[in-house]
């Protein structure tokens, strides 16, 4: 009996992973593609994803959940990507400049959000999806219209013709796959992007050593009870808004590994969904709103890019039209994160359920004494 509530309970806690592991194990055969076509593309994507994704991890940790602010980021990477093309710095100093650019632009964005997040507490998810497209129109008018005309953008091939605003596409062809390329291995034909892999690896470390310093376990602290944290001296205002900003630093150097891997910027639309698509693939590797770890982003981006290389290829050769594939597997992005969220709102509501009915028991046989 134990064995068996046992084996539902893993069941019940990995539905999303399951699911996709499912769904691949069913697409990979119908699409045709070879392994090492699979496997390249699955080590590019973990190469130019994981960075992002890992970002996510610290507000968790405080109890903030999904961090949808994410985005503000990637405005900053972004924008900094923008002033380092201008000034035609490329390659690696070029990734190394556009990283510390970022950081006093994000450090401020994140800030902003944490400020915010701090005055609707428990509902941080929506707040920090909101301002991030609150501060998308704020980007918008800045590369539309400020750069060129107040921030001195100079070279052609950024700006547009009339003399002010960003093209819609950035080149970074100078600086594409700079870090990746950097002491690459090729295993059984496959690309291996060393150096790409150890800073993501050096992340992971941080993070794991970060959780056992005095800030980190302010943070947890922070993240399992507010209350009981503000009464062990800690400053949770403070110490949520740190975790943000460190969320926002992180994920603007995401976006810089991010786009020297892609090879150019699509100025207007390159941050727009990449907070939802790290999230969704947090929640396919297993991870909840107050519960991720390391190894959930990798699992995560396996599975989750697995079938967004697949679904296009199996929807062409199951009904003739590649859309539905591509469709499918937006379908599948947004399905995920409601899906997640919805099972992670039932399980915090039977567990209160528990929790009364405990506490009424336990009443009862006070009183009864």
């Amino acid at each position: 009996m134990k064995k068996e509530n046992k084996v539902l309970g893993f069941l019940r806690d990995n539905t999303v992973p399951i699911m996709f592991i499912v769904i691949c194990a069913v697409c990979i055969p119908i699409s045709g593609f070879s392994a090492s076509y699979l496997m390249n593309e699955i080590v590019t994507r973990m190469g130019r994803n994981i960075f992002l994704i890992l970002a996510l991890l610290i507000p968790i940790m405080s109890g903030m959940g999904l961090n949808f602010g994410m985005t503000l980021g990637a405005m900053a990477g972004e924008i900094a990507l923008i002033f380092v093309s201008d000034w035609q710095i490329w390659g690696i100093p070029g990734v190394v400049l556009a990283m510390i650019l970022s950081i006093p632009i994000s450090i401020v964005l994140g800030a902003f959000c944490g400020k915010i997040l701090n005055m609707a507490k428990g509902r941080e998810m929506i707040t920090s999806y909101i301002i991030s497209f609150f501060m998308n129109g704020i980007y918008q008018l800045i590369v539309l219209y400020m750069m060129g005309s107040i921030i001195p953008i100079r070279h052609f091939s950024v700006k547009l013709p009339r003399g002010y605003g960003i093209r819609n596409t950035v080149s970074l062809l100078n600086m594409r796959q700079c870090l990746d390329n950097l002491l690459a291995v090729r295993v059984a034909g496959v690309k291996i992007p060393v150096l790409t892999f150890l800073i993501i690896a050096l992340l992971c470390l941080f993070i794991v050593w970060f959780r056992r310093t005095k800030l980190g376990q302010d943070m947890r602290a922070v993240g399992q009870d507010m209350n009981v944290a503000r009464d062990a001296g800690i400053n949770v205002e403070r110490t949520r808004i740190i975790s943000i900003v460190m969320s926002t630093v992180l994920a603007g150097f995401g976006m810089v590994i991010y786009l020297q891997n892609m090879g150019n910027i699509a100025t207007y639309s390159s941050h727009s969904q990449i907070g939802m698509f790290c999230i969704a693939a947090l929640l396919v590797g297993g991870a909840s709103v107050d519960r991720a770890s390391i190894g959930n982003v990798f699992l995560g981006v396996v599975l989750f890019h697995t079938m967004f290389i697949v679904a296009p290829k199996a929807g062409a050769q199951i009904t003739g039209d590649s859309m539905i594939g591509e469709y499918f597997r937006v379908f599948v992005s947004y399905a995920v994160i409601t899906l997640a969220l919805v099972m992670y709102e039932t399980k915090k509501r039977k567990h209160k359920s528990l929790m009364a009915q405990q506490l009424q028991q336990e009443q009862k046989e006070a009183s009864a004494s």
